[in-house]
């Protein structure tokens, strides 16, 4: 006879004294952070398992990054002086943590359409791990992609001369970017009804990160595009590490561009508080 029980009236979650052993008197936060370290654990034995996808998900930036410094760069000025490529490494850091709530989406429709995130449901776990699981493991991955794309940089001659402080604040405002939208990542991935249709998604997430000041300032765009390419979250983030990392810093003159750094913070924020209680719902109101 099984003790653990989903009651199909509750939201799921395992109450204190349920089951058997050692299981007894656990509180419902503890079953919390563990269901969430399962949900962590199965995703990055994943990409263990399928090296391929890891490979490219971390090898794109790369390529990226060579692309447009390379490429484009002799034929892109920065206002205000300084070399193209040291404005353009924070912008391609930027760009690839706001890329990633892609990859996040797709993983997730993938499970949903599996039956996988039905099975969860299923179970006396938290409503909250399958979505907290799933952001601690993209974390993870995106400070490795982080790690790797700065590494890149240093390689081929970028430099943070705002010292180890400013840096280590710096890559800290990415990694906070990257955090607040895998939330929206795994909300799109349960609102989508297949993982060809959260590739489509792409369609809206490149121009998003392509109106911001990730390649030029907004100062160069026409007036009604640098307006919105200033107030970009992306923009945001972009134009507060070039500060911290003592990167040239193409600024408008706007307000949101004169204070960067608080902006860099309050968008995360905003956009957590809004996509990570939407994501629990749509979670927990899925039909099984």
């Amino acid at each position: 006879m099984t003790t653990l029980e989903r009651n199909p009236a509750t939201t799921g979650v395992r109450r204190p004294g349920d089951g058997p052993g050692p299981d007894r008197g656990h509180s419902l936060a503890y079953w919390a952070v563990s269901d969430c370290w399962n949900i962590t654990r199965r995703t990055l034995t994943h990409y263990q398992r399928q090296p391929v996808a890891i490979v490219w998900q971390l090898g794109f930036p790369i390529l990226s990054l060579l692309l447009y410094g390379y490429v484009f760069g002799s034929a892109m000025l920065v206002p205000g002086g300084g070399g193209y490529r040291e404005f353009l490494m924070p912008g391609m850091f930027a760009m690839t943590m706001a890329m990633g709530f892609m990859s996040t989406a797709v993983a997730v429709v993938t499970d949903a359409s599996k039956g996988v995130v039905d099975r969860f449901r299923s179970m006396p776990m938290a409503p909250s791990a399958f979505a907290s699981g799933r952001g601690a493991a993209d974390l993870a991955v995106a400070a490795a992609e982080l790690t790797i794309l700065a590494v890149t940089a240093l390689l081929i001659g970028w430099r943070a001369d705002g010292g180890v402080l400013g840096a280590l604040g710096a890559f800290g405002l990415l990694l906070l970017l990257r955090f607040s939208l895998i939330w929206v990542g795994v909300w799109l991935g349960m609102l989508v009804p297949t993982p060809e249709a959260a590739g489509g998604l792409y369609a809206v997430a490149f121009p998003l990160t392509m109106i911001s000041s990730t390649f030029v300032s907004p100062s160069l765009m026409p007036d009604w595009l640098g307006f919105v390419a200033a107030w970009n979250p992306i923009s945001s983030t972009a134009t507060a590490t070039r500060e911290l990392f003592g990167n040239p810093v193409a600024g408008g003159g706007t307000w949101v561009e004169e204070h960067a750094l608080l902006m860099a913070v309050v968008w995360p924020l905003v956009i957590t508080l809004v996509f990570l209680p939407l994501a629990v719902r749509r979670f927990q109101g899925l039909s099984g």
